[in-house]
């Protein structure tokens, strides 16, 4: 009999968010990021929920293929291009857009035999400091891009850094600005945050990820809970012991947990080979019978430990939701010292996945 552990991948709710998207960017066509395979959710099961996306930008070509082979015959994006001479063959078999962010990327593209151009993204480095040209460079290497005849269009692309906090997009943004004043191309700049919170961003094209699963960019569930936005992956286990416990007794591997006066422990078939952060602590959110209760102690390979001193009803079998519908993934990150992104792409293969 398999564990009750399962996860939960609502398909409606993922269409939904694509929707809220829509609304608040009217002007601008869509990517939808679905790399790290579908932010954990699985490309292979979710990508038909955003079919009426303008397009998928990722990064493994391997996902790439998988979705020209399921079917999808709109635009693809790579968001951090190619790695050597080769992938650019089937960059052209596959009809993919790429992008651009180096010089040597660009010298590999107009050294190749191609069966036809292909669509570029330029990326410009406004801070951020990862990929991309600085804006001085801009201008030169994109005459060198028009140049080459395996170039088709060449959109703009930059990413921002502090969209999501009180720095925001001012200053990059008019650099970017700056830099592709004399340029008549079109724009690709709004990740998740800048797509909710700086319309200024959206250009010709915007870029979600995290909120189309129904998490919050920042990491905080209240930030985003007047969007409208939907979670789409619940991840629910049951109980499968209880033990009662007196003062001074310890829970869990290392003893991290020491009970100060009588309690009710409930042992939850979920632990870090799962996908569960093993350095949750003490106190992390659990949703049990209609109520937060927390977790105690260690978390383990298989199993953890929440406490159902004030949840005197609930017994084996009871349906625990570690994250989902009651419980945002952002509340559980948070007391973890992570974010809901690192949460969902860490649900591991072994846990069972029912799609709605």
């Amino acid at each position: 009999m398999p564990r009750p552990i399962r996860a939960t991948i609502d398909l409606s709710a993922l269409t939904h968010n694509l929707d809220q998207i829509r609304q608040q960017t009217p002007e601008a066509k869509i990517w939808s990021v679905v790399k790290a395979n579908a932010y954990g959710h699985g490309l292979s099961r979710i990508w038909r929920a955003l079919a009426k996306t303008d397009g998928f930008a990722l990064l493994d070509i391997e996902e790439a293929i998988l979705l020209r082979e399921q079917g999808w015959q709109g635009p693809i994006l790579l968001l951090e291009g190619f790695f050597q001479p080769q992938d650019l063959q089937l960059i052209d078999r596959y009809r993919l857009t790429t992008t651009i962010h180096n010089e040597s990327q660009l010298q590999m593209l107009g050294r190749a035999r191609l069966s036809a151009p292909v669509d570029i993204y330029l990326k410009v480095n406004t801070g951020m400091h990862r990929l991309g040209f600085m804006p001085e460079q801009l201008m030169a290497i994109y005459h060198s891009a028009r140049a080459l005849p395996n170039v088709d269009h060449i959109t703009l692309m930059t990413h921002f850094a502090n969209a999501d906090n009180h720095l925001g997009v001012e200053s990059p943004l008019a650099a970017f600005n700056a830099a592709t004043v004399d340029i008549s191309a079109p724009r690709c700049l709004a990740n998740s945050a800048a797509t909710l919170w700086h319309q200024p961003t959206h250009a010709d094209w915007v870029r979600p990820g995290i909120v189309l699963y129904g998490a919050s960019p920042t990491g905080r569930w209240h930030d985003i809970a007047e969007s409208h936005l939907r979670p789409v992956m619940s991840l629910h286990s049951e109980i499968i012991a209880i033990q009662n416990i007196q003062s001074g007794d310890s829970v869990g591997y290392g003893s991290r947990y020491q009970a100060v006066q009588p309690q009710r422990i409930g042992i939850v078939a979920c632990g870090y080979a799962d996908g569960y952060p093993r350095h949750a602590p003490s106190g992390t959110p659990v949703w049990v019978s209609g109520q937060r209760t927390q977790l105690l102690g260690t978390v383990s390979m298989d199993m953890l430990a929440i406490d159902l001193t004030a949840l005197p009803e609930v017994q084996v079998g009871e349906s625990v939701e570690l994250w989902g519908q009651n419980l945002p993934v952002d509340d559980v990150a948070q007391s973890a010292g992570t974010i809901g992104y690192e949460l969902l792409c860490a649900v591991a293969p072994r846990v069972p996945v029912t799609v709605l």
